[in-house]
């Protein structure tokens, strides 16, 4: 009969062999590929000690093709859950060096449970993946258990954030979980993401390619939007996950943290460079960055996919101690125009905001729509009809500056009053109006301009064009409709920004009932 003593060593043994033994054999494979270990990165992104693993000796109960000769403890996962900055969240962390990190029953219903008790308390999850996909000698059970962590994924959504690491290989069904999950963060030189490998796609299509060609950080980061932030290592990506939690909630349900803050009431040097930002040019481009380091804490923000659609800069900041989400045009690429990458980047970060109840801050410089046959015969009818939706949808507090151009169809979508936004500012550089001048001109005075002689043309729409300019390029005529709420001097945006965002914090709205909308997809 063994005594107490005797089973408190065993589950030593049992822990030792869990724990400490596969650790050895994860670091040794692991650290010569440039990788650190799954816990390892639970240990860099939780706070010391913090961290209480779940399931740690659960095994697979496969008994084909000589699985039953091989059962480590854990079966390629690590789960639990421990803090962040003092914060709960629940994490799991795939281990490659484990039966190749690939997903089968006990491994599945490990992440389950995990994803279940971040939904039952409340928390942020982060999965950290790095895996050979679905374990094929379990067969449909794996696969039910990757549908089952979609179905997971899609309850947690905008109750709870969801955030992946990718720090390896991410391949088949593997990933539409992170596609599902808030954001995905990719590793410079080791992770990987796509349906198919090099392989399948030689084999099906001929075309030849490279694991880097096909699903590779700079590709999911700058070409497909799949990838939110690219870390040049994994401390770097882990560092920049951190970083997110801090501006986040919880869950939907519970206040944004805020920190301590001393506001600057005066005008300030920073604050007085914006006088004269905007170019006297129309033409010629500035950087928006700075407008957004001048009007938030610190000048400190996080930028959410910066290689991605740049034509749109989305960031998470503070204003005052507050998370805040800041949407920007970008005058430095396609003159801030709006296309389909950067209407869906930015439809998908304000639907994101709107969910977790951060207020929204719009600054337009917009030329409008991006015209052309690529971009109409790849849908952006329909595609650049989703950000219009995100906007329309949001309920959080919202507050628009137009800096300069706000022309046709961007006026009306970037956080415009008619979209619901709740205090809209111009600049006296504002331009609101359908077209520029030099466009309207032709349309206008097209008549006129036909009669001209040929050489006396130019000066007489050169002409034309001023004359439009005085009468509609300026915010105006719509301050006089209230569409406008206050024409400022640039130097205050800072303080009249934190003004309304202060009034808007009792904000409340009861939209009507519904089951849910139709976002054009």
């Amino acid at each position: 009969m063994s005594t107490t003593a005797d089973r408190i060593s065993d589950l030593t043994a049992r822990r030792a062999q869990a724990v400490e033994i596969a650790e050895k054999r994860a670091v040794d494979r692991q650290h010569a590929k440039g990788k650190l270990t799954a816990r390892e990165r639970i240990d860099l992104l939780l706070d010391p000690g913090s961290f209480t693993e779940l399931d740690e000796f659960a095994r697979h109960r496969c008994t084909d093709f000589g699985m039953e000769q091989n059962r480590p403890y854990g079966d390629g996962v690590v789960t639990g859950y421990g803090t962040v900055d003092g914060r709960q969240v629940c994490v799991f962390s795939q281990d490659f060096t484990t039966l190749g990190g690939s997903m089968g029953e006990a491994f599945g219903l490990k992440v389950l449970k995990v994803m279940d008790l971040a939904l039952t308390i409340g928390c942020p999850v982060i999965g950290i993946n790095d895996s050979g996909g679905a374990r094929i000698q379990e067969g449909v059970v794996s696969l039910a258990h990757y549908a089952e962590l979609g179905m997971r994924n899609v309850r947690a959504s905008g109750v709870v954030p969801q955030i992946s690491l990718l720090m390896g290989p991410c391949a088949g069904g593997a990933v539409y979980s992170p596609a599902i999950t808030d954001f995905t963060v990719m590793v410079d030189k080791t992770s990987y993401m796509f349906v198919t490998g090099p392989e399948v796609v030689s084999a099906v299509t001929g075309e030849n390619t490279t694991l880097d060609e096909l699903g590779g950080p700079a590709v999911n980061s700058e070409v497909s939007g799949n990838a939110h932030y690219v870390g040049d290592d994994e401390q770097d990506a882990i560092a920049w996950v951190q970083a997110l939690l801090g501006y986040l909630p919880s869950n939907n349900m519970d206040p944004l943290p805020v920190y301590d803050h001393d506001h600057e009431s005066a005008v300030t040097e920073q604050d007085s460079r914006l006088d004269t930002l905007i170019p006297d040019s129309e033409n010629q481009g500035y950087d928006v960055t700075e407008v957004i380091q001048a009007i938030v804490d610190d000048g400190d923000y996080l930028e959410v996919q910066p290689e991605y659609a740049r034509n749109i800069v989305c960031v998470l900041a503070r204003v005052d101690g507050h998370s805040v989400a800041v949407v920007a045009n970008n005058p430095l690429v396609n003159a801030g125009a709006i296309d389909i990458a950067c209407s869906e980047k930015a439809a998908r970060f304000v639907r994101f905001c709107d969910a977790f109840n951060i207020p929204i801050v719009t600054l337009a410089d917009v030329p409008g729509y991006l015209p052309g046959v690529v971009q109409e015969r790849s849908g952006i009818v329909r595609r650049g009809a989703k950000l219009i939706y995100a906007y329309a949808e949001a309920t959080v507090p919202k507050v628009t500056v137009v800096l300069r151009k706000a022309y046709g169809g961007g006026y009306a979508v970037m956080g415009s009053k008619h979209l619901g936004a709740d205090v809209n500012l111009a600049w006296p550089t504002a331009e609101i109006a359908v077209m520029g001048a030099t466009g309207a001109v032709q349309i206008l005075h097209r008549k006129t301009l036909q009669a001209a002689d040929p050489a006396d043309r130019p000066s007489v729409a050169a002409g034309l064009a001023d004359e439009y300019r005085r009468a509609f390029s300026n915010p105006y005529a719509a301050a006089e409709r209230g569409y406008v709420d206050r024409v400022i001097q640039p130097a205050r945006t800072r303080l009249e920004i934190s003004t309304a965002l202060r009034v808007l914090r009792t904000k409340r709205t009861t939209p009507p009932a519904r089951k849910h909308g139709n976002i054009p997809l």
